[in-house]
């Protein structure tokens, strides 16, 4: 019986080809490879190293993510997506080739009063409707006139936005709107541009521009609410697992789990799962969440506690201690269970914690 509990087996080969498609779907854009949160729950450095080949540029949320990156061994530029938040961290990344997204005037002041050993790299975050970091349009004119007399500052300098709906098929006004806007304020003015996320790369190829910045796409997931990645050719880079670790013969009207929240009806066989919310699985997956067991689909029943969870393997099952369940991956999309919990496959691969173990295919 192998009773390792849960497993989070990462696909690299899966990660290059998702890459591949969405540099395919904008054949004129540079990719930066979005890494941030752990790449997803993937593994930052792994997944970087897998991705050395065929990103130009990688990019994290945080300053920690990209020294994590730089010390171990990633030569590509990275890309704050936050930007830098004081000197020290403004003259590391001089130091060591970040490109520095700048999104509010202490940034900018921080650039114009401090002389750095080398220029850096700038992208200017334009709020083209987001609003939530980033320069108005109406103060662009002044941003831009500003960094040009900064002697740190390599240019000319490059611009970005972020779309809020472009994963909304229904509010594509909305995001055209922002790609106008966008445009408006950066025409003539920089040396590249980069708007496109995921849902951007796939649905908005007019804005494709210099870059693109895909992100929950390279790990086989769509932004889109209402399919899965294998609809636009996506492949699941993560198979999360876990085993069988109890079979209990279970009687009709007899409760499972905290609070006696499901009964079942029928009299039954049920498995116990080594998996729970002390591994990242959602607490607030209900019953019926489906599984995958020797091939084929079984619902949850009763409530995920911290460390094992409880499906309903039926009166004839014949799956034993030691069979492995999954939980989401090839098979099982991750947004097909994100919609049973009401939430996003996004939520669901970076939850998780330290307890899975990350085993690598592919390398």
């Amino acid at each position: 019986m192998d009773a390792r509990g849960a497993v989070a087996r990462i696909n690299l080969e899966a990660v290059r080809h998702n890459l591949r498609v969405a540099k395919q779907l904008a054949p004129g854009a540079r990719a930066i490879a979005v890494v941030k949160a752990n790449a997803y729950g993937h593994g930052d450095l792994t997944v970087a190293a897998a991705l050395k080949d065929e990103a130009e540029l990688f990019a994290v949320a945080r300053f920690e993510e990209a020294q994590k990156l730089r010390a171990g061994g990633i030569r590509q530029p990275i890309l704050l997506l936050e930007g830098f938040f004081n000197v020290a961290q403004l003259e590391y990344a001089a130091r060591h080739d970040f490109h520095i997204c700048i999104h509010q005037f202490a940034q900018l002041e921080a650039l114009e009063r401090t002389p750095l050993a080398r220029p850096v790299t700038v992208w200017v975050k334009i709020d083209s409707g987001m609003h939530r970091v980033g320069f108005a349009p109406e103060q662009a004119d002044e941003v831009f006139a500003r960094l040009a007399r900064v002697a740190a500052v390599l240019q000319p300098v490059n611009a970005m936005t972020h779309f809020a709906r472009a994963d909304e098929p229904e509010q594509r006004a909305v995001t055209e709107a922002q790609i106008a806007r966008f445009q408006q304020v950066t025409k003539g003015r920089v040396k590249a541009t980069a708007l496109c996320n995921s849902a951007g790369v796939i649905a908005f190829p007019e804005a494709h521009a210099d870059y693109i910045r895909p992100g929950i796409m390279l790990y086989g997931i769509t932004p889109f609410g209402d399919q899965q990645g294998s609809d636009i050719g996506l492949r699941p880079a993560m198979d999360f697992t876990t085993t069988l670790i109890a079979v209990r013969e279970h009687k009709a009207g007899e409760p499972v789990g905290y609070a006696g929240s499901w009964v079942s009806p029928r009299d039954t066989r049920i498995g116990v799962i080594a998996v729970g919310y002390g591994d990242g699985y959602p607490r607030m997956a209900p019953p019926g969440t489906p599984v995958l067991v020797n091939g084929r689909r079984v619902p949850l029943a009763g409530r995920v506690s911290m460390d094992m969870a409880t499906i309903d393997l039926g009166p004839d099952a014949t799956d034993k201690l030691g069979d492995e369940v999954l939980l989401w991956g090839q098979g099982l999309a991750a947004e097909e269970v994100a919609r049973h919990v009401g939430t996003i496959a996004y939520e669901l691969v970076t939850r998780m914690t330290a307890r899975p173990r990350l085993e690598y295919i592919g390398e």
